[in-house]
């Protein structure tokens, strides 16, 4: 089988001490258990990928009629979570197939993608990091934009101009972090760096090769 990623769910954050005493921030994440719910092939979909599930007890009341039918096909109960992983078309994994996070080693390259914190609506300062103005001397420009075009000619605002909106709640994914150590027993991963989400957020790992 050569899926080289896993569902997890982010634990959260603490610290390591190196030999040298140094201390370095490492995040926990519970990585599987997982299973394979679907099998895609290029010749029937387009494209060579695996469907994954996050297994952790959902009940079956809480899952839609169609997905409850998507499950009953494979034969497996629902899970909570579901993304694809692309595999080569001659990978080996089947629907069934347990995936856990005996799949990495310490030392491993991991890439982690989730869904960063909401930060809501917010200006331009926090949002794009803008300088802003002078908070002396009688000014009145002080968190402001600035000029965001020219007023008679083009007469509108540039597509793609920053400015206020709104912040996080959107994909972000970390690449190289350094696997610090795997408990196989308890299911966790710990990888050196800081990760996207809040605590208890699903995220997707992948192994670099």
């Amino acid at each position: 089988m050569t899926v080289d990623g896993l569902i997890g769910k982010k634990v959260g954050m603490t610290q390591l001490f190196g030999e040298d005493g140094t201390a370095y921030p490492v995040t926990v994440l519970q990585a599987g258990p997982c299973v394979v719910v679907q099998r895609k092939s290029s010749q029937k979909d387009g494209y060579s990928a695996v469907q994954i599930g996050f297994v952790e007890g959902q009940k079956a009341k809480l899952v839609t009629k169609p997905m409850q039918g998507h499950f009953a096909k494979a034969g497996l109960p629902p899970c909570s979570f579901l993304r694809e992983l692309l595999v080569a078309e001659d990978s080996e994994a089947k629907v069934g197939d347990k995936l856990s996070v005996e799949l990495f080693a310490a030392g491993d390259k991991v890439a982690v993608t989730g869904t960063s914190k909401g930060k809501g609506f917010q200006g331009v300062i926090k949002r794009h990091n803008f300088g802003g103005g002078r908070a002396s001397h009688g000014s009145m420009f002080h968190r402001a934009p600035g000029s965001i075009g020219q007023s008679a000619y083009p007469s509108r605002v540039l597509k793609g101009m920053r400015g206020p909106g709104h912040m996080g709640a959107e994909r972000v994914t970390v690449r190289n972090l350094q696997v610090v150590r795997v408990d196989t027993d308890n299911g966790l991963l710990i990888v050196r760096g800081a990760i996207p989400g809040a605590r208890g957020g699903y995220v997707v790992i992948r192994k670099k090769g």
